[in-house]
């Protein structure tokens, strides 16, 4: 048993002063504010709940830096993909595991306390499945196990290179399945999380150039009570090809052709109109924004404060994963404003 003491605690119902948290096998046993200390107590200043992480892709941890070089060219945002293809064409399960873990443990030590594990890195190099159609699911979750965080695991459906249902390119054949496929790998990814403490499973469909319509129907009823991830309006060339695809901008033609309500998780959405943020924020969705990803890949500058004003509701997550910390994330974010 431990027991820690904070001058300052942040609880469900505001500030209170002296708070002593009991804690016991790992679990929140206790909390009473307004009191003493009491001998071996670990002694704190201030004391705040662990925040969650809600957007990961964690294998490109291990390639952080790996874009960083000046070329002889432009660096983009595609360029960077590039890079991340022929990373992601390499890695075995196990390098994936030990990367995780690493990452988790740097999360935690952050202050992050949960993990939205957007997962896309299914199959073999080859692009064919494991004998196991989950074996990288199955690293992810040892390595949350392992470092006691807890995983949000998001299976990420993937079948396109663009919009239109366009056929995917080779640096894209480890993340794609069809839709058989995938309701097999979500079945097999609740049952690999069931040893973990309140471990959740949702779904992710990659973005609307990665889906066709019929599929992100079908995807949303494989998680009737579970979060939705979604990729959306992160680059301008990505609002072009909606535009020129169905002649409304993502934001604007996901809210029109989806039921997007409080449990879906809108990735970036960077890119909006001033009537796709207020109508973004009226559906209850949550933006999930990654400053330091945005603005080292150079994306753009999400609107907080209009989508504050029409009450909406965000979180951060380190996407890419090319500096974790929490307070970065949130200064990044209140200085691009």
């Amino acid at each position: 048993m431990t027991a820690i003491f904070s001058e300052q605690a942040l609880l469900p119902d505001g500030w209170h002063s002296n708070a002593r948290v009991v804690v016991s096998d790992g679990h929140i046993a206790t909390v009473e504010p307004n009191t003493a200390s009491q001998p071996g107590d670990e002694r704190h200043a201030i004391l705040l709940p662990g925040m969650p992480n809600l957007h990961s892709h964690a294998f490109q941890r291990g390639m952080a830096g790996l874009a960083e070089l000046r070329g002889p060219s432009a660096d983009s945002f595609w360029s960077w993909r590039e890079v991340m293809y022929r990373f992601a064409l390499s890695m075995t399960p196990d390098q994936v595991e030990a990367v995780a873990a690493q990452l988790y443990v740097e999360m935690l030590e952050a202050g992050f306390s949960r993990v939205g594990e957007f997962h896309y890195l299914h199959h073999d190099r080859d692009g064919q499945p494991y004998a196991n159609i989950a074996e990288m699911a199955d690293r992810i979750t040892a390595a949350a196990a392992d470092t006691g965080i807890g995983l949000t695991l998001l299976p990420v459906f993937y079948a396109h290179s663009s919009f239109g249902g366009a056929a995917p390119n080779e640096g894209q054949r480890r993340f794609i399945n069809d839709m058989n496929r995938f309701s097999r790998l979500v079945e097999k990814c609740h049952e690999t999380v069931r040893t973990l403490n309140h471990a959740v499973v949702g779904i992710a469909p990659h973005s609307l150039r990665a889906v066709t319509p019929e599929q992100l129907e079908n995807i949303a009823t494989m998680a009737p009570a579970g979060p939705i991830h979604i990729h959306i309006a992160e680059q301008v060339k990505e609002v072009e090809d909606c535009l020129a695809w169905s002649g409304a901008r993502p934001v604007e033609w996901l809210l029109a052709n989806a039921r997007v309500d409080s449990r879906w998780c809108l990735i970036h959405a960077t890119h909006m109109t001033e009537t796709e943020t207020a109508a973004m924020a009226k559906s209850g969705a949550i933006a999930g924004l990654c400053p330091i990803t945005e603005a080292n890949l150079g994306d753009g500058t999400f609107a907080a404060p209009l989508f504050k004003q029409h009450g909406g509701r965000f979180g951060v997550g380190s996407d890419s994963n090319v500096l974790i910390g929490l307070p970065d994330e949130l200064r990044q974010l209140e200085y691009s404003q």
